[in-house]
């Protein structure tokens, strides 16, 4: 018996079936992980272990899975103006304010600031301990020769230190200049093992301190004030990207309840970030 089905119609039925898995499994990309908010941001706010203590209490509030991308700034910022990630979470104040003007990210708000402190290694080489001034500390480690370890990673902390080694009118290189292409914490594993100084986000260090054969050289001054910053990529260039997930992530961490699991985080007793949020949407600070 002849079923009335040839090739052409195994053909036909076997598109179907293709079509019907693809529209499955696939879909629109921006339906299939609805409920998932790609984060990128830098790694001292994941080294920190600030994430820890506040994304877990925005999961449970508001039903949205946090996939953390943990790199420098500079990296997370070219991370979202390919659209790789929904929000960002970083601290490179004057270029974000100049990407947000280009029309790459919307909805940026200063979150919380930290400072970035100077570390060395306990005999102090460059006999640096005591000052105020980082500028003429840069110049007195170069004029020493000590061990410089960089980031190297064109992270803040890294766009930070090259700042200051500007305000020194010193090109830094040479064997005592170390450029490691690492994070903050890869970044002060080496400083110690290496003896060397180096730039590090004040709560990267306080989180890492009793692990390390370093000491804070230098500290409080205005220069080295850290400001981070939270945005949306703008989904007008974007439109895949979880839009609705990253302003509900922005409006808790600028909330009274984000800023204050921010106060609230400490280690060893010592707070690594200052809130200083101003809502413009919920909660009051």
């Amino acid at each position: 018996m002849k079923t009335g089905w040839g090739k052409t119609g195994y053909l036909v039925l076997a598109v179907l079936l293709v079509l019907a898995l693809a529209a499955g499994c696939g879909g629109t990309g921006k339906e299939h992980r609805a409920g998932e908010i790609r984060l990128a941001t830098t790694t001292s706010t994941y080294d920190s272990g600030l994430l820890d203590a506040i994304i877990p209490v925005f999961e449970e509030r508001h039903g949205y899975r946090v996939s953390v991308i943990s790199v420098g700034t500079g990296a997370a910022l070219e991370i979202g103006k390919r659209g790789d990630c929904d929000v960002l979470l970083v601290h490179s104040r004057e270029q974000e304010l100049e990407l947000v003007r280009q029309g790459y990210f919307v909805d940026r708000h200063d979150v919380m600031y930290n400072d970035f402190v100077l570390v060395g290694p306990p005999a102090d080489p460059a006999g640096i301990a005591g000052g105020r001034d980082v500028v003429a500390a840069f110049r007195q480690i170069a004029e020493a020769g000590a061990v410089f370890i960089s980031r190297g990673d064109d992270s803040g902390t890294h766009r930070a230190e090259l700042a200051i080694w500007r305000q020194t009118g010193i090109e830094p290189h040479g064997a005592w200049y170390r450029s490691v292409g690492q994070g903050m914490g890869d970044t002060l594993r080496i400083a110690g093992e290496m003896q060397g100084y180096t730039l590090a986000d004040r709560g990267t260090w306080v989180a890492m301190k009793d692990r390390l054969d370093l000491k804070i050289v230098l500290e409080g001054d205005p220069v080295l004030f850290n400001q981070y910053g939270v945005m949306a990529v703008n989904p007008e260039k974007h439109p895949r990207i979880n839009h609705q997930g990253a302003a509900a992530l922005i409006d808790f961490m600028i909330s009274g309840e984000g800023q204050e699991l921010i106060a609230r985080f400490e280690r060893g007793g010592e707070r690594l970030f200052v809130p200083n949020a101003h809502p413009v949407r919920q909660g009051k600070w």
